[in-house]
Parts: structure tokens; C-alpha cells; sequence
């Protein structure tokens, strides 16, 4: 049950696509925004009227907000503050989050009436221009994708650099890093329960028919971006730290590039070639190889402690992979900025632009040594292979609120609703 519309591209001019995003520190997805739905045309009769009234208020309030904040989400700009001090990314996520305890009264205990609404949304990553389903595990599936969607928002916003107190070079303070790994965790907890708990409760046939934006894929490749640029932002702390080690380092990048390698794989079969499908898929490229250009070159340092001819020419090897990868990963960022939307990246800091000074450096000096030492000139060959760490970051545990208690007073005709027997 649960038939499905989809609306060809082009057609309706729902879908916003801006020329350009401007500075982009974490790939953020085009907002797929909710249209209205007739709460009581489709539950009259099923469902109290102070219920529908309250349903239809919260999700009107969703669908015009997120219509403004579409706007404005991907364009650069510092944090947007209402009137009352609260930013509109804070507002919207908290729109959603009071909404989705009394949206899951409508498939509680398999009521039938999670399949009496059709519940519409703009899509962003599909070649549809809109989505329609009359399920309303869709709905809960497309609110846990956009609270996804605006926590990676708001990631990027606190770490655009700024100017630091001591107007040195623009950079995201300790702080606002800190925070951004809890809203990496955040996001990616949403992302992992849409994917274990809320897909399987689809039919396979509406599975199917899900647009690319809310394909099984893309959405773990979003909860391991997540993950990926968490630790990402880990090896930068750790750069900046006298007390962490090579090995901590090493070990930091490394689970980087597996984070990037799983985000990859997710997406390699997908049909990504409309807009942010596509920039989506630079971008993972992009992060991927740039992740590999760290660990090799932490490797090789690591390498270069041993005192034989062997281990050195293993070091030189894995600099120069290190190297090789950075100037491949710099061409992979243009490529990614050029795809449309056009963006551009921010003034480098942390680890990249610590590694961006050490990496052409250190390989240069320890080719240098190593010719000097063994009195060879030759091309190291293949690069070592990266030692295989199990990954430590995990998303938060993000469980489905219940049921908003207004359900409980929700005694109508026949009984349907949560207390509904299930038909088969």
C-alpha cells in the first residue's frame, strides 16, 4: 500500500538551484522542502479535529520555514538570529523535532492511517522534481533527512574560519571545532536510524521509488561523511596538540580515508548526475583522496623511525604517495567547486593547511636524504600498504521519540488509529 507520484523535472519550478553556494568547509545537500498537505480532507472522520488542526499547524509552520530557509541555506552567511536570539536553522530544527512525536501516532501499533495522507516533497538530488506518497513512513524518512541536512549546516557555518584575535590568519576556534564534531555525531545518529529503523518499514516496491536523495546509499554516504569529517576535525586537534603522537595521528587519518572509502562505495551505483547528485560525488571524491594524501604521509614519518634501507625506502615510497595525492586531491576540489552549484572553499587552515606546508616539504627533504644515504635515484615503486584501524567514531544513538500523548485522547469512529487493528 502506498502509492507514489512522481513529477518529472522541470515542470513545476519548486526546486530552487541557486548559481552559487559560496564557502563550502562541509557539503551540505540542497533542502528537500515539504509541500502542503489537507490534514482534514484525508483524516476527517479518523482523527479528533483538535488533532488534525494540530497537525496541519505544525507542518504549515514546516513548510514555510523551510521554504525560507531554503533561501538562504545555501548561500554563505554567518548565523541568521530571530527575534528572539534563536538562529533559523535552530528554529526549524526544533519545528521538526516537535513535530515528529505526533506525525508517528499516524503508524503507531500499524494504524491504517499512516496510508490516508499523501505527503509531498521537493527533491533536491532527483531527476524528479517532486516525490508523493501516501505513507507516512516517507514522511518520518524525509523530516529525519532534513534534521540531518541542517545539523551538516550547521557544522559548516562554525567552520567557515574567522579572523582570529590575534588577526594571524582566519581559522574555526577550538571551540566551534569541539562543537562541530557533536553535530557531526548528531547528524549522523539521524541519518543511521533513518537507515535501520524507518527504511525497513517501507515496502520494498515504495523502496525503490524513493528518490536518490533518499536512497539507502546516499544516506549512510551521508552519515559517513559525517563521521569522516569528524575525525577529520579530530586530526586537526590533534595537530595542534604537543602531546599527540605519530601513531594517534597516523591512526586519525587512516580511519579518515576508511570513512571516505565506505561514503564511496555507497554512492558508486547510484544515479547522481543532476546538480547536487553530482557535486554530492566530486565531493566524496574529493574528501577521499585528500584523506589518503594525510595518512600516507603520517605512514611514511612512521616508516622513516626505522633504521634499515628497507623501512627508508618504504618512508620515501609513501611520501611520495602522500604527495602524489595532494596535488591529485587539489585538482579533485576544483572539480568539485566548478560543478554546479558553483562554490569555492575557504581560506585554508587546520589540517589541510598544516599539510599543504609538510607534505611537499618533508617528501622533497626525505627523497634528498635517502638518495644521499643509499646512493640510488630510483623510483621507490609501489607505496606501502595503509595498516587497517576499526573505526572508533560512531553516530549517536538516535531513537524515534513516542507517540505524542494527544493520541491517547484520540477515541473516534471505528476505533482507527493507534489502537486499530492491523489489516492485512
Amino acid at each position: 500500500m502506498g502509492c507514489l507520484v512522481s513529477t518529472p523535472k522541470d515542470t513545476g519550478g519548486n526546486r530552487r538551484r541557486p548559481g552559487s553556494i559560496g564557502e563550502v568547509s562541509v557539503y551540505v545537500p540542497g533542502l528537500r522542502i515539504p509541500k502542503p498537505v489537507d490534514f482534514s480532507q484525508s483524516l476527517s472522520g479518523h482523527v479528533s479535529k483538535t488533532l488534525v488542526e494540530r497537525l496541519t499547524a505544525m507542518r504549515t509552520r514546516i513548510v514555510v520555514m523551510a521554504g525560507q530557509e531554503a533561501l538562504t541555506i545555501t548561500r554563505t552567511r554567518r548565523k541568521t538570529t530571530t527575534q528572539h536570539g534563536r538562529s533559523t536553522l535552530a528554529d526549524l530544527h526544533q519545528a521538526l523535532e516537535d513535530y515528529l512525536p505526533v506525525l508517528l501516532g499516524l503508524v503507531s501499533d500499524g494504524s491504517q492511517l499512516q496510508f490516508k495522507v499523501q505527503f509531498i516533497w521537493v527533491n533536491q538530488e532527483d531527476d524528479a522534481e517532486e516525490t508523493a506518497m501516501f505513507n507516512a513512513w516517507y514522511e518520518v524518512l524525509s523530516v529525519l533527512h532534513l534534521m540531518a541536512v541542517l545539523s551538516l549546516s550547521q557544522a559548516n557555518l562554525l567552520l567557515l574560519p574567522r579572523t582570529s584575535a590575534d588577526f594571524y590568519q582566519p581559522k574555526a576556534s577550538e571551540g566551534s571545532r569541539r562543537g562541530s564534531i557533536d553535530i557531526f555525531l548528531k547528524a549522523a545518529g539521524y541519518l543511521d536510524c533513518a537507515v535501520r529503523h524507518v527504511l525497513p518499514r517501507l515496502p520494498s516496491e515504495l523502496r525503490r521509488n524513493l528518490p536518490v536523495d533518499l536512497a539507502e546509499g546516499v544516506l549512510r554516504a551521508l552519515c559517513l561523511q559525517a563521521l569522516g569529517q569528524g575525525v577529520d576535525i579530530q586530526l586537526g586537534m590533534a595537530i595542534d596538540s604537543t602531546k599527540a603522537t605519530l601513531a594517534v595521528k597516523r591512526r586519525l587519518a587512516c580511519e579518515m580515508v576508511k570513512y571516505w572509502q565506505q561514503a564511496q562505495d555507497n554512492l558508486m551505483n547510484l544515479p547522481l548526475s543532476n546538480g547536487w547528485g553530482e557535486k554530492h560525488r566530486h565531493f566524496v571524491k574529493w574528501k577521499y583522496v585528500e584523506a589518503k594524501a594525510a595518512a600516507y604521509y603520517y605512514h611514511g614519518l612512521i616508516l622513516d623511525e626505522g633504521n634499515t634501507e628497507k623501512s627508508h625506502g618504504m618512508a620515501v615510497a609513501a611520501l611520495q604517495a602522500a604527495d602524489e595525492y595532494f596535488e591529485e586531491s587539489k585538482k579533485a576540489c576544483e572539480v568539485f567547486n566548478a560543478a554546479h552549484p558553483l562554490s569555492r572553499n575557504p581560506p585554508l587552515w587546520g589540517t589541510m593547511k598544516y599539510l599543504s606546508e609538510k607534505i611537499p616539504k618533508d617528501t622533497s627533504s626525505k627523497v634528498r636524504i635517502n638518495r644521499d644515504l643509499y646512493s640510488h635515484e630510483k623510483n621507490m615503486g609501489t607505496p606501502p600498504t595503509l595498516p587497517d584501524f576499526a573505526l572508533a567514531l560512531k553516530p549517536n544513538e538516535y531513537q524515534l521519540p513516542p507517540v505524542d500523548p494527544s493520541w491517547n485522547e484520540n477515541v473516534q469512529l471505528g476505533h482507527i488509529g493507534t489502537n486499530e487493528v492491523k489489516r492485512g
